[in-house]
């Protein structure tokens, strides 16, 4: 393992994706590059075969008629064929440009057509369908590619693999560090999403910038791809970092999948969204309630693990003894999980409920949290070796981080993005004329450690005139195992309400540790499962303990309990589970608004549909 100093080193010189993989190949050629699951079976991928494919797919989109430039959509689950394709396509002088693999025609019609897409590389016959009813509607769209199962008329990845290699020396030579690695698309929470143009150099500088915060090299580590690569920070950790850094990526088609690949993988480092780090932690919670034997033990062991945490001295003997203590509970917990092997634990994309942080920390998988946004090609503030509850870190080296007078987040640096594909205004008003990005997020710096306290457009005033972050009392309530979202609303209202959605298979559990068995039969639905008499006490407690950590104007006086839980890339949500707040206040304003009309001392809640 190389020290920080080394780490900052390699910082110093901008260099290409293309050129970074194929030191990488040289170093590396016979060790697995790739492993995935298929058919219940384990395969792997060495980085000279990596190459190999690589110069192949690259040699087949010249031979399609792809130019320098041109732009090849990717349709792609977590698959190994993701990293060929991306780096083929760059290796042919192209753009690759993922779309969230559950985008609906119509938006794949926006992203394809917006971004001129030449070629669409797809999963499945199933993908195929989505584009091929809005072709019409892509005039730059001369082939499609198909994966899996490819019909008559379409083009068959194997296809790709199959041609002659390209000369990937003399390819990476033709490419500069401003030319695009890649475009991505906002998730459009609050209109058409927007391209955000990362280059070489932006790509270079974030896995730099990530690997000087850690302080060493992560050659040759175990890591799990998961979430969309679509999203900045999946590509960044899964794609970019693997390949300057040489890690090992098993693909994981789905992020639904993860606690299944997990005890299988071990990874050392694991990036993920809150949500699925609030699912991990529901789960290990549920199942100590079905064991009322352990429950006790293991509650025992996280509190000594809780204070071992906090220790001042982490090395001292008596810490030491105590750790090991606790972690005879605790060790089989995170094995079970598969996170006994995990040195580098990271939330990011939304703020994480400082319970979940603690409950990590105490298990002995202290998590940091890492704060950044595509713009920036994902990381702007981090540390992981001090992680500190209530802030995401320092700056990244080679970034600076400011707070204008109006409290919002500035960031300037290599890693801020040229701008947004063919929308000159939008990047005008996210780019100043001095370098800066407005990244839309307010925040607070002490001591050069950044605190976000909300986005500027999401800010919710009372009627009384008191300004209030949703996100972080929303984070607070999905902090219960058996809350999955919540939504806090109060613009221009007397105080806050919120909607709740319930994690079904959390209440089952719950229910069962109370003596409740669901079963198939009448009264085992969600609804009423949601709605049972035990869960809405323990919600109606939950929500009267978590308003007595808020200050007066934060605290939710009353709640709804929704019957359906809300899933990625729906109404509610976008691809990576962010909430669309302005489609969540339409599509439940009556829900909202029978909250502000229920008589009676709060809280108090409502059954809604």
């Amino acid at each position: 393992m190389q020290s920080l100093a080394a780490a900052r080193d390699v910082s110093s010189a901008t260099w290409l994706v293309t050129s970074r993989f194929l030191d990488t190949v040289a170093q590396r050629g016979d060790e697995p590059a790739l492993r995935w699951r298929r058919d219940g079976e384990w395969a792997e991928m060495t980085w000279r075969e990596y190459a190999s494919r690589a110069a192949a797919v690259a040699m087949a989109l010249r031979d399609l008629g792809v130019r320098p430039g041109d732009r090849i959509g990717m349709l792609l689950r977590n698959r190994p064929e993701f990293h060929v394709l991306d780096l083929g396509a760059l290796f042919a002088g192209a753009v690759p440009v993922s779309f969230y693999n559950t985008s609906p025609p119509e938006r794949l019609a926006y992203l394809a057509g917006h971004c001129g897409a030449a070629v669409a590389v797809v999963d499945d016959r199933s993908a195929l369908e989505r584009f091929d009813s809005v072709r019409d509607r892509i005039p730059s769209l001369r082939h499609l590619v198909v994966v899996d199962d490819p019909p008559d008329g379409v083009v068959a990845f194997s296809r790709l693999l199959a041609a002659a290699p390209a000369d990937l020396e003399a390819a990476a030579a033709a490419i500069r560090p401003s030319d695009l690695a890649t475009v991505i698309y906002t998730s459009g929470t609050t209109g058409p999403p927007k391209g955000a143009m990362i280059t070489h150099a932006n790509a270079a500088a974030a896995v730099d910038g990530l690997v000087a915060a850690l302080g060493h090299h992560v050659t040759g580590w175990e890591m799990i791809s998961a979430l969309p690569m679509a999203h900045v920070a999946e590509r960044v950790a899964s794609h970019y970092l693997h390949v300057a850094e040489g890690t090992l990526v098993t693909t994981c088609p789905d992020v639904g999948l993860l606690p299944k690949y997990l005890p299988d993988v071990r990874p050392r480092a694991f990036f993920a969204v809150p949500r699925l780090w609030e699912k991990a932690s529901a789960l290990v919670r549920a199942l100590a309630e079905l064991d009322p034997a352990g429950k006790a033990s293991f509650a025992a062991a996280l509190a000594l693990g809780a204070e071992v945490a906090k220790a001042a001295d982490p090395s001292s003997a008596e810490v030491v003894e105590r750790r090991a203590v606790a972690d005879r509970v605790l060790a089989p917990v995170r094995a079970l999980i598969g996170l006994d092997r995990c040195e580098v634990a990271v939330s990011t994309a939304a703020p994480i409920s400082p319970d979940v942080l603690e409950f990590f920390s105490a298990l002995g998988v202290p998590i940091s949290e890492l704060y950044g946004l595509s713009e920036a090609t994902g990381p702007v503030t981090w540390d992981p070796r001090h992680p500190m509850a209530g802030d995401v870190g320092l700056p990244l080296p080679g970034l600076e981080v400011r707070i204008a007078d109006d409290g919002e987040i500035l960031a300037r640096g290599p890693t801020v993005f040229p701008g947004y594909l063919d929308d000159p205004a939008a990047t005008a008003r996210a780019l100043d004329e001095q370098g800066w990005l407005h990244t839309g997020d307010l925040g607070v710096l002490e001591d050069r450690r950044l605190r976000v306290v909300g986005r500027e457009k999401e800010l919710l005033v009372t009627a009384g005139g008191e300004n209030v972050a949703p996100n972080a009392v929303e984070s607070l309530l999905r902090s219960h195992p058996l809350v999955s979202e919540a939504f806090v609303a109060g613009d221009r209202r007397p105080y806050l309400v919120a909607l709740l959605t319930l994690d079904v298979e959390s209440v089952r559990a719950f229910l069962a540790s109370k003596g409740v068995v669901a079963t198939d039969g009448s009264g085992s639905s969600p609804g009423s499962l949601v709605h049972h008499a035990l869960v809405v006490t323990e919600l109606d407690r939950w929500v009267a303990e978590a308003n007595g950590s808020l200050s007066r104007i934060e605290q939710v006086k009353r709640f709804a309990i929704l019957d359906h839980d809300w899933v990625a890339d729906s109404d509610e949500l976008t691809p990576t589970m962010k909430v669309r707040r302005r489609v969540v206040l339409e599509k439940f304003a009556d829900a909202i608004d029978r909250l502000y009309r229920v008589t009676g001392d709060p809280p108090s809640r409502e059954r809604e549909r």
